[in-house]
């Protein structure tokens, strides 16, 4: 009974431990990923202002082929939405706050699931030798939960090869049908 009695205080130290550090953890999360590609703006921008668009580059609808997508009437612009339910990558909805055409495409992100809602943004600038740096960056507020501040610093591990594939694959896509 004192080994039982010994260890339910261990680990209530710890979970105690644990909940304390994770206050002094960064409350935000910041990922970003680029790269460059060989193809007009004109090309490539429309990859990411519509969203019936995203599933050509982003690895999420590629590991699950089951996934649901519920779009708004209108695809691309301020107010367009995509819902989407996949019992392997999440429920989520993306809804487009800002746009500028030929550079950039702001949106936020809500995951439910894991309750989180981040603000992503799909940018375009002028690179070297006529190509374009593409980018895709997600921020968000991690608040109070203990449990979301302690993940926070691994978040750029979590999430940023995925951005780094969906990168890898927009170039593919674009420079594809850039030809």
């Amino acid at each position: 009974m004192k080994i039982l009695k010994k260890l339910l205080l261990g680990l209530a130290a710890l979970v105690l431990g644990l909940a304390v550090v994770s206050f002094f953890m960064p409350r935000t999360y910041r990922v970003e990923r680029a790269v460059v590609i060989r193809a007009k703006p004109e090309a490539v921008f429309p990859l990411l202002a519509d969203l019936k668009q995203w599933p050509k580059w982003g690895v999420w609808h590629e590991r699950d082929p089951a996934m649901t997508i519920a779009y708004s009437p209108v695809t691309t612009g301020v107010g367009a939405f995509s819902d989407w339910k996949s019992k392997t990558e999440g429920n989520g909805k993306a809804t487009v706050t800002a746009v500028e055409l030929l550079k950039s495409v702001t949106y936020t992100l809500e995951m439910p699931d894991q309750g989180m809602l981040g603000v992503g943004v799909l940018a375009m600038a002028p690179g070297e030798n006529g190509a374009l740096r593409v980018s895709t960056k997600m921020t968000g507020d991690l608040g109070m939960n203990p449990i979301m501040r302690l993940m926070g610093p691994f978040l750029d591990k979590l999430i940023g090869p995925d951005f780094e594939a969906g990168m890898a694959k927009l170039k593919r896509v674009a420079e594809g049908e850039a030809k």
